[in-house]
């Protein structure tokens, strides 16, 4: 997905409340302290190749080193170049200052779950995009659910969050912040 895609993405769902959410797991990616603590697990039937790809050229663009993933593998094969070939034992050593962000549209395997158990009772910030495993955000800090039947698909959750961890800061003016504070304190307005 090119940047004109994400952009027209993020049009059509800026009063859905996908956009500040994508922006929040964003900023809790930018928390990792170093650049490789940023582990992405998925699946054995699915590993995050293409997350991964996009927040490596997120860290290289926005100069946020903390954002250069490394991607565990389940069954990385012999020989494989150093960066493919970190498998779940990374999981093991996983500590404070890292985050483990683990993708599975389907339920999380049981080994996967008792290793995000693992890493988080050792410190490190468990962030997911699941598909409704509430094993799975249960054991997460912070994670957003993506239904089959939702206005965004799977791939396009990953855009959005990759998108927003690589954006540069901007502090909303006092303007916006009142703003957003009212329409909180508000409710929802009610179409007649």
């Amino acid at each position: 997905m090119d940047s004109g895609s994400v952009a027209f993405l993020r049009e059509i769902l800026a009063e859905t409340g996908w956009l500040e959410r994508a922006r929040e797991l964003g900023l809790a990616l930018r928390a990792t302290r170093s650049p490789g603590g940023l582990l992405l697990v998925g699946t054995p039937d699915d590993e995050p190749w293409h997350l991964t790809a996009h927040l490596a050229d997120e860290a290289r663009l926005s100069g946020l080193a903390q954002l250069t993933p490394t991607l565990v593998r389940w069954d990385p094969p012999p020989g494989a170049p150093a960066h493919l070939s970190v498998g779940l034992d990374r999981l093991e050593r996983a500590a404070r200052g890292e985050t483990l962000f683990v993708l599975s549209e389907e339920r999380a395997p049981v080994p996967l779950l008792e290793r995000v158990d693992d890493a988080r009772r050792t410190g490190a910030t468990i962030l997911a995009i699941e598909g409704g495993d509430r094993e799975l955000a249960g054991l997460a800090h912070d994670a957003i659910a993506v239904p089959r039947d939702g206005l965004i698909t799977f791939d396009g959750a990953q855009h959005l969050v990759s998108a927003a961890a690589g954006e540069l800061e901007q502090r909303p003016r006092l303007r916006d912040r009142l703003a957003r504070l009212l329409d909180k304190v508000s409710g929802p307005q009610i179409a007649d």
